[in-house]
């Protein structure tokens, strides 16, 4: 293997529960339903999509106009929770498995749907390990579809063959299995799909062991 793209929310820090709250904050504004059940639905899905899961739970239609207003209020709101962010965000054992990695001379890289995430990695000082990051505005399609992955291998100029995608969502694990890659399925011992390129892994230093 020579690179490995992170998903950066849920992977390398967790801004799960401010999504989660800034998500439920703009529900209870428009008087709709959101819960934790509702918030699974949204892991790795960008900002539209998700806001269309939530109304067509609720049974909900608004005009184009209308959501646009509704996802940048979301982001907002997401964006006042993620000022609290820092150096402390991301474990030791995240940032040694990247310092590890670049000695072995594995290319690393961020494939997130999140517009936020170039904000993120430099509240928390992530940004300096990686040499690409592929964002939510880069995009024109979310996962499950690989364009992030695939994007993210092209920027890295590796072979997709020869990459490995470490994911905390069912999509983005869908996603680097239908680019062609291998995907190391973090946190997810509910998953039940099966595929000669996919492994379950616990701790992200675990990745390690597939280099």
């Amino acid at each position: 293997m020579k690179a490995v793209i992170f998903d950066l929310d849920g992977v390398l820090c967790s801004t799960d529960e401010f999504h989660y709250k800034a998500w439920k904050m703009l529900s209870d504004e428009k008087g709709i339903v959101f819960n934790r059940k509702i918030n699974e639905r949204l892991r790795g899905i960008g900002r539209l999509e998700s806001y269309k899961i939530i109304l067509d739970e609720n049974s909900s239609v608004e005009s184009d106009d209308e959501m646009q207003e509704a996802i940048n209020h979301k982001n907002e709101l997401y964006r006042n929770f993620l000022s609290v962010m820092d150096f402390s965000f991301v474990s030791d054992e995240v940032r040694n498995t990247l310092i590890k990695l670049k000695e072995k001379g594995i290319k690393i890289a961020v494939g997130s749907s999140s517009k936020n995430a170039p904000y993120i990695m430099k509240k928390t000082y992530l940004d300096k390990y990686f040499e690409v990051v592929v964002d939510g505005s880069m995009l024109s399609k979310s996962k499950p579809d690989p364009e992030v992955f695939l994007k993210a291998a092209n920027l890295l100029n590796v072979d997709v063959v020869d990459t490995i995608v470490v994911e905390d969502a069912v999509s983005g694990v869908q996603a680097a299995l239908a680019g062609g890659m291998v995907a190391l399925a973090y946190h997810q011992p509910e998953l039940d799909m099966v595929n000669e390129r996919l492994y379950k892994i616990e701790n992200i230093s675990d990745v390690l062991k597939f280099i």
